[in-house]
């Protein structure tokens, strides 16, 4: 097993852990595009939910604007040198209740797509240890460019809900290689340790 990377949060707030590599491996159920440790933070409030539920929920697709983490700020968990980033993609409507299952079933055609049909606007870091992938940006709200320093806790961009996501969250994983097609998993942690699914995250 390739050695841990350990970082911090890129968040602030309360957070849902979901898909965590604490849990089982691969953590998405795939190892595609390297993610075999990869980990979803979903942000809520104080009652745990990521937005209100009511009967519309049930039947229709909701707009990203209705999640209390949209637009709120995504940080860096490393310090490091920003080497790639993508910031077009929209940000499409938000899935839960029966509108879910007919997303979930375009989840093959997504992954046949390739790596920005599912990582939607993202930004990649290089660090000590290898590469940070942070994804499902807000489109156009990137704040970094390719060779710039980072450093942990500065804003790379905006929580949205691009690429392959039911609602407004962030992906993290790391890679050994920006070559996103080839490149291998690269275990994490956060402060030392590993939330598992089901789990509330406070910073």
């Amino acid at each position: 097993m390739a050695d841990v990377l350990d970082m911090n949060y890129p968040f602030t707030g309360r957070w849902l852990v979901q898909n965590s590599p604490a849990n089982r491996v691969p953590s998405h159920g795939t190892r595609l595009f390297a993610t075999s440790y990869a980990i979803d933070f979903v942000p809520v409030d104080d009652s745990g939910r990521s937005a209100p539920f009511t009967f519309g929920s049930l039947l229709r697709p909701e707009p990203p604007e209705n999640f209390v983490g949209f637009g709120r700020s995504v940080l860096s968990p490393v310090a490091g040198t920003v080497v790639a980033f993508h910031d077009t993609e929209r940000d499409h409507l938000s899935y839960r209740g029966m509108s879910s299952i007919g997303y979930a079933l375009t989840q093959r055609r997504r992954a046949e797509a390739g790596w920005l049909a599912l990582a939607g606007n993202h930004v990649m870091i290089r660090c000590d240890g290898g590469v940070v992938v942070l994804c499902h940006l807000q489109r156009r709200s990137t704040r970094v460019r390719i060779g710039q320093h980072v450093e942990i806790g500065e804003e790379i961009g905006l929580r949205g809900n691009s690429g392959n996501s039911t609602e407004p969250h962030v992906h993290v994983q790391a890679i050994d290689s920006v070559d996103i097609e080839h490149a291998a998993a690269v275990p994490i942690t956060f402060n030392g340790t590993m939330p598992s699914n089901g789990g509330i995250v406070t910073v």
